[in-house]
């Protein structure tokens, strides 16, 4: 039957969009995206998504991916698809444009609950809008299953888990029994490019969408945190050029400056 295997992906906003680029709504306190320029998948998803390919490919089995959000640009969140995955579930709302990790990941449980038995679930580490790593660990906190995070090598053996984890002297090796949730670091490799093929086997897919009222939640009972304020910090720069008679007494001035700020 090989491995059932949930991803779960977010639709962001490009991350390198130049910062002269980027607006944020205090009012509703959102960043506000360019126009004309489509979002992405989240790149630490794609790494997942790589990992979910790879144990496909050594084990058999089967991808869903599941991406929650109020809306979606279709050929940016089907790439997936057009990756390799089986199938899509989209959980789109206007009930599900939310911040708050609590909520994400009781929605992301209930999905999954509803799609059915699975084995292994595996997550980016974290996504590039908010960097806050905290959905993955509450999720699988949620389905009750164990969490093995910053995998860079994924493997399924023997009906367990193991994955490789970078440390500052080394790398760990863990495990963990299926079912159970893995997070994945860029230091997995780079995520594979879609073929051709891929990209028209995505378009004859169509995804499932599944809105608040299919899921049975109450959202407003589980929100956790508040965004209070949105800004993007205003900066100053100064400059100083410091002269001398020539380049010698123009470092020694200088040496003398940096001193007085208790730089060096």
């Amino acid at each position: 039957m090989g491995v059932r295997i949930i991803l779960c992906a977010k639709q962001v906003l490009d991350p390198e969009t130049p910062l002269s680029a980027f607006k944020v709504d205090r009012e509703t306190k959102r960043a506000v995206p360019p126009p004309g320029a489509d979002p992405v998948v989240n790149g630490f998803d794609e790494n997942a998504m790589e990992a979910a390919l790879q144990i496909k490919e050594s084990a058999g089995g089967t991808i869903t991916v599941i991406s929650m959000g109020r809306s979606f640009v279709t050929d940016v969140i089907t790439k997936p698809l057009a990756m390799g995955a089986d199938d899509l579930v989209l959980l789109q709302d206007d009930a599900f444009d939310t911040t708050d990790s609590f909520v994400v990941a009781s929605v992301l449980a209930a999905a999954i609950g509803k799609i059915g038995a699975f084995d292994l679930v595996l997550c980016g580490r974290q996504a590039s809008d908010w960097d806050n790593a905290q959905v993955p660990l509450g999720l699988a906190e949620l389905l009750g299953i164990p969490c093995l995070n910053l995998a860079k090598k994924v493997e399924v053996v023997n009906g367990c888990a193991r994955i490789e984890r970078i440390t500052t002297d080394g790398h760990d090796v863990l495990e963990a029994p299926l079912p159970a949730l893995i997070t994945v670091t860029n230091e997995l490799g780079e995520p594979r490019i879609p073929t051709i093929k891929g990209l028209m086997d995505a378009a004859r897919k169509k995804p499932t969408v599944w809105g608040i009222g299919d899921l049975g939640l109450a959202l407003s009972s589980l929100a956790k945190t508040e965004v209070v304020d949105l800004f993007i910090p205003a900066r100053e720069k100064r400059c100083e050029l410091i002269a001398g008679e020539d380049d010698a007494d123009a470092g020694r001035k200088l040496a003398a400056k940096l001193r007085e700020a208790k730089i060096i």
